[in-house]
């Protein structure tokens, strides 16, 4: 389901915050507090391409910070299985005490309302950049066997936070520190001649 423009579920959901503490009802705008944040669902604890992702979260958190986003992940294992492999050092097959929390979906609301659960009863690789309202930016779900390129997700953190701060629109490739474009075919002429020569 396309959730970009619309509202990020309201369900809430047990989850394992960042001290590890299991709480039974955790809610994404709650956390959020008017903050932009990402959401990622993977697949399965314990698993092969999940910790790779997560842990690239977790190594890349001191770029969401910066950026004052918040960041949340989310299977459909139970909390008690999520604190099960914090606990577990990386060497181990764990992904060690991540700085994010992580949502325990166990009983497939807020995926199915998504509309991300793959035949297996397991979620797609979905991620979704939310303003600063609730309200879904950007998404991008895989495949059970690709892993996400979470530095894109911060360049669509950037992208996002340009535009609102701005008001002009980013071209394809864009990064940060580089010029946008007026939502017109005078500075998209422009663009185009100055990126050909």
């Amino acid at each position: 389901m396309v959730m970009v423009g619309r509202k990020f579920p309201e369900v809430s959901t047990p989850a394992v915050l960042t001290n590890g503490e299991i709480v039974d009802q955790f809610n994404v705008h709650d956390y959020a507090e008017k903050s932009h944040t990402v959401v990622f669902f993977y697949p399965l604890d314990f698993t092969f391409v999940c910790p790779t992702e997560i842990v690239t979260f977790n190594h890349l958190m001191s770029e969401f910070e910066k950026r004052n986003v918040k960041v949340i992940a989310a299977s459909v294992d139970s909390a008690h299985c999520h604190a099960a492999w914090r606990r577990t050092e990386i060497n181990d097959g764990g992904i060690g005490e991540v700085n994010f929390p992580m949502i325990a979906d166990i009983k497939r609301e807020l995926s199915s309302e998504l509309g991300i659960l793959a035949e297996a009863g397991v979620t797609y690789r979905a991620s979704y950049l939310l303003d600063a309202e609730g309200i879904v930016r950007h998404m991008v779900v895989n495949d059970l066997p690709l892993g996400r390129n979470v530095e894109e997700m911060i360049r669509m953190v950037d992208a996002l936070q340009f535009t609102e701060q701005h008001g002009e629109v980013c071209p394809a490739n864009w990064k940060q520190g580089q010029k946008g474009m007026e939502a017109n075919r005078e500075s998209t002429a422009a663009y185009l001649k100055d990126t050909a020569a």
